[in-house]
């Protein structure tokens, strides 16, 4: 039997992929690695880009397009046989890699090719790539001594583990947990929608009453509408604590932290730098962790007295409501009670002017109209009855680019939303091979006949995933190791999908995507400013809660010791001693379930969130010179920023689109924080 895992000729066979058909695949492609690896070391021929860059690289997307339809289908559509099946190929993959990145002859073939009248023949994006690999050879232990070398690859094998398993116990913890109620009088307040899909939880489970969970279709509106005090503090303690030692041992992530951040620094000092903050920095825009935490805490200088301000206006409103000891569990129920009262709207308002159908057909207009494509739906195997298959297409109708569509929460999915590859854009044997994107959300599915509506959030998120989709399917780079979001800086990689959110803030866009499921109204004018008026609600709260989020990450591999006694809850105590306004519990345990940092590739990078909001927005300020749906506009970023790929800096694709380097004023005036609190 062909193992469809092993198929490179077309679209992935979701409908065939089976738990069982992974070690065979990968057991088949590492194997033919090494083989390749062995011949190419062996060679005495003189290293050229055909005959051992190429090569190489054909071999390396082979076995990263097995893995990311294999790591996918473990986030979307996970059982205990496939979890085990990635767990013990993932043991492998990242020994196989450690290897790679440690072989001697390897990297002296790339300082050959680099040293060599060949490499000055070499196109600039070939050049970037070799630039790339002999740095990444550096920081994958290929200068060390042997004993330094077998530490270094226990180390990174003991770190893929321990992330595998520290998002294992966050999807177990929420899966796990359900709260049954049967007291109407308790779910006073809570949206009809919601209510009818707790209730149909619930029936299925075949109880009576309605059914809660930690996923966040279900939780946000318990915490958002709930009046019973009660009822949001147990969602909410449940949440804060997820992965801690408040539920069952198997599932604590506590000590795999410990664990985590011993083994980081130990890594990061075997190569010679001082902490895992300075290694993480050595392929991202920012040069040194003084130099984000010097742009973190200019943020917070200018970002606090708004959020004072902000923590002020809500706690005299939780009295009114007569809260006068406003908790952690309140903070989204007075938010959004404060919010309907100076606006006049509620966030539950706007959902039901939101259908999956419209929102998606606007934000495929605006791509359409500022990048000059299309935008359809096709055909192609999926993993589940809701995914979906589109293409893009350009000006001439031919196909330039394909994603599939995954939104609707499950169990068995991973929280969150995000962008990953699938196929990556390059060219092979005379032909170019179109890039795929992966696009996931965790939204609320259709309820009873009526579809799926989105909050303005999540329609903002939905656009957000879309510019790092856009990032990887409208690059024109050729050669695979830095085609769309590939080689770009980390901490430059948020800087299309933050772009793309501004849109949703935008008159002429949002109207047209807009349908009452109820009357088939288009949003009014009206209420659209009442939302504009309220963008900036909160916006010094919202501010310095990433900036807390990012101050504990960077602090935690800089300046935190892990062999000492202070722990990553007193850490991020400290922290909130500095910047946060809205204190939680002493038993919430944040830092157990944030896997951006732990599980995810944000570790000593969670700062790029701010970083390139300040990219996105001053990118934006042109769209606001030029017109919001300006073709110009959107050509410059198309072939500047979204064509390039990481075959130049961040930095230089961003200086040819703008004409200069940016500034943090832009970031300011979108986020209501230009003049004084």
């Amino acid at each position: 039997m062909s193992n469809p895992l092993l198929f490179f000729s077309g679209f992935p066979k979701f409908n065939e992929v089976k738990a069982e058909h992974v070690t065979p695949a990968m057991d088949k492609l590492l194997a033919e690695g090494r083989h390749l690896i062995d011949k190419l070391t062996t060679s005495t021929a003189t290293p050229s880009w055909e005959t051992f860059a190429r090569p190489l690289e054909d071999m390396e997307e082979k076995i990263s397009r097995a893995w990311s339809q294999i790591g996918h289908m473990n986030a979307v559509v996970n059982s205990p046989e496939l979890r085990e099946a990635y767990n013990d190929n993932l043991a492998k993959l990242t020994d196989f890699y450690s290897d790679l990145a440690q072989n001697e002859a390897l990297y002296q073939k790339f300082k050959d090719l680099r040293q060599s009248l060949a490499f000055t023949q070499l196109s600039a994006t070939q050049q970037k790539i070799v630039e790339n690999e002999l740095r990444d050879f550096r920081l994958g232990g290929a200068e060390l001594p042997a004993d330094k070398k077998a530490r270094f690859k226990t180390i990174q094998e003991e770190l893929s583990k321990l992330g595998a398993r520290f998002e294992e116990n966050m999807m177990d913890t929420t899966n796990d947990f359900a709260h049954y109620v049967e007291d109407e009088n308790i779910l006073k307040g809570i949206p009809n929608d919601a209510l009818q899909a707790s209730k149909d939880a619930a029936s299925s489970d075949g109880k009576t009453g309605c059914k809660f969970t930690l996923h966040f279709p279900s939780y946000m509106p318990v915490m958002q509408y709930a009046e019973n005090r009660a009822l949001r503090e147990t969602m909410y303690r449940a949440y804060a604590t997820r992965a801690s030692e408040f539920g069952k041992a198997d599932w604590d992530n506590t000590a795999l932290i410990a664990d985590i951040l011993k083994l980081r620094l130990e890594a990061a000092q075997l190569l010679g730098f001082k902490n895992y903050a300075e290694l993480s920095l050595a392929t991202k825009m920012a040069d040194t962790p003084q130099q984000v935490a010097e742009f973190l805490d200019t943020l917070a200088k200018r970002a606090k007295p708004y959020a004072e301000r902000d923590m002020a206006e809500l706690s005299a409103y939780a009295n009114k409501l007569g809260i006068d000891d406003m908790q952690a569990w309140d903070v989204a129920y007075v938010s959004e009670k404060l919010r309907e009262e100076k606006y006049a709207f509620s966030d539950q308002e706007v959902k039901q002017y939101f259908p999956e159908e419209k929102v998606l057909a606007g934000l495929f207009k605006v791509t359409e109209t500022i990048f000059g494509v299309q935008v359809k739906k096709s055909d192609a195997q999926v993993w589940h009855k809701d995914a979906a298959f589109y293409q893009i297409t350009d000006a001439e109708d031919t196909p330039i680019a394909y994603f599939y569509l995954d939104l609707y929460a499950r169990n068995n999915k991973r929280g969150g939303a995000w962008m990953d590859e699938c196929i990556t854009r390059r060219r092979k044997d005379g032909t170019v091979e179109l890039p795929v994107a992966f696009l996931t959300c965790n939204f609320s599915a259709p309820v009873g006949d009526k579809p799926a509506t989105f909050t303005h959030d999540e329609v903002i998120t939905m656009f957000h995933e879309f510019g790092h989709g856009l990032h990887h399917m409208l690059t024109e780079v050729e050669e695979h190791g830095v085609s769309g979001i590939k080689g770009v800086e980390w901490d430059a990689v948020e800087l299309p999908s933050q772009f793309m959110e501004n849109f949703c803030w935008e008159w002429d866009v949002l109207r047209h995507m807009t349908q009452h499921i109820d009357t088939g109204a288009q949003l009014s004018r009206e209420l659209f400013d009442k939302m504009v008026a309220a963008k900036n609600f909160q916006a010094g709260m919202q501010t310095v809660r990433q900036i807390e989020f990012a101050l504990f990450d960077m602090r935690l591999h800089s300046t935190f010791n892990p062999h000492g006694s202070k722990t990553a809850l007193d850490l991020i105590e400290e922290v909130r001693d500095e910047v946060a306004v809205v204190r939680p519990p002493q038993w919430n345990r944040f830092p157990n379930s944030f896997s951006h940092i732990f599980a995810g590739g944000y570790a000593a990078g969670y700062y790029s969130y701010k970083w390139a909001e300040v990219l996105s927005a001053d990118a934006y300020s042109l769209f606001e010179e030029l017109g919001v749906l300006s073709d110009e506009a959107g050509t410059r970023f198309r072939n500047e920023v979204l064509a390039q790929g990481g075959s130049r800096t961040a930095l230089e694709s961003f200086v040819a689109f703008r004409g200069r380097e940016p500034n943090i004023d832009a970031l300011l005036r979108h986020n209501g924080m230009s003049g004084t609190a």
